[in-house]
């Protein structure tokens, strides 16, 4: 079984925030695109393109999502500026304040008690997000990362990832997003050469000596940082917590984006483009 890797370049044409967790009144929000993320939205139009938009049962969806799991590879997606025909990721690892400063802004809003015109109390809140356009010069902000194709894929997510919303806070139009490139790998460069993807009949191996996604940390000597990955899922076949966003998932206990090991080393692209270490 053979791979098809391609680049996915995605214009931001909203703010966009991807939960990692709060601090205070204050949401803040990941620098990158998770493939959790990637996934539910693909899985989502999926979904809905599949069934005329009358999926109302999370089986649904889960069908549609595992097809997903089985038939493709995806990493993350990293915020990048178009600079001479090509899309140079900005990591936000190389200066956090000043990726910060460029990249990163906040909302403020609270709920309000209308009978007597005021805020309600407690209720104020700000959420950090992405910003479509560099915070200094104004330049139009993309989202890129790969997607690996198995020769078998059914999955018709070219047609999908031209309608794709990623992120929280989608009901006040965040995480709008617009497909600007699909293109076959020509080499087996990643990232602008921070990764070479390695052929493999049966999962997608990727060799780099900094992990770009979340990454198992069994067996794995890193330096960085180490959080549990956990995600809020809809799982109505459950008889408690049911309801969408209410099941709370377990991934794994994983190094996070821009750790880096002590020599290159290959890994393999699992569920939700976490990697683990290739054995």
């Amino acid at each position: 079984m053979t791979w098809t890797a391609y680049r996915l370049v995605f214009k931001l044409k909203s703010p966009m925030h991807i939960g990692c967790g709060k601090v205070g009144n204050v949401q803040r929000t990941r620098p990158y695109v998770t493939g959790r993320v990637f996934w539910g939205a693909l899985t989502m139009r999926l979904t809905r393109d599949g069934t005329d938009g009358s999926a109302t049962d999370s089986t649904q969806y889960e069908s549609y999502g595992n097809k997903v799991h089985e038939q493709l590879a995806y990493t993350y997606f990293y915020p990048a500026i178009k600079s001479n025909g090509d899309y140079p990721i900005e990591w936000f690892w190389k200066n956090e304040s000043l990726f910060r400063r460029y990249f990163l802004s906040s909302y403020n809003s609270t709920a309000l008690v209308y009978p007597q015109q005021a805020a309600d109390e407690g209720l104020l809140h700000e959420v950090e997000f992405i910003s479509p356009r560099t915070l200094d010069k104004g330049e139009q902000v993309y989202l890129v990362g790969y997607v690996f194709e198995k020769e078998s894929c059914r999955v018709n997510w070219k047609d999908a990832c031209q309608k794709l919303q990623m992120g929280g806070e989608r009901g006040y139009g965040w995480g709008m997003v617009e497909i600007v490139e699909i293109k076959p790998l020509e080499n087996q460069d990643l990232f602008n050469g921070q990764a070479v993807s390695i052929e493999n009949e049966d999962r997608v191996i990727i060799q780099a000596e900094r992990v770009l996604a979340h990454t198992s940390s069994t067996n794995l000597v890193a330096s960085g940082e180490i959080e549990p990955l956990v995600g809020r899922e809809w799982r109505s076949k459950e008889s408690t917590n049911r309801y969408a966003g209410q099941y709370v998932s377990f991934c794994d206990l994983c190094w996070i984006p821009g750790s880096t090991v002590a020599q290159k080393s290959d890994f393999a692209i699992g569920k939700f483009g976490i990697w683990h270490l290739s054995q």
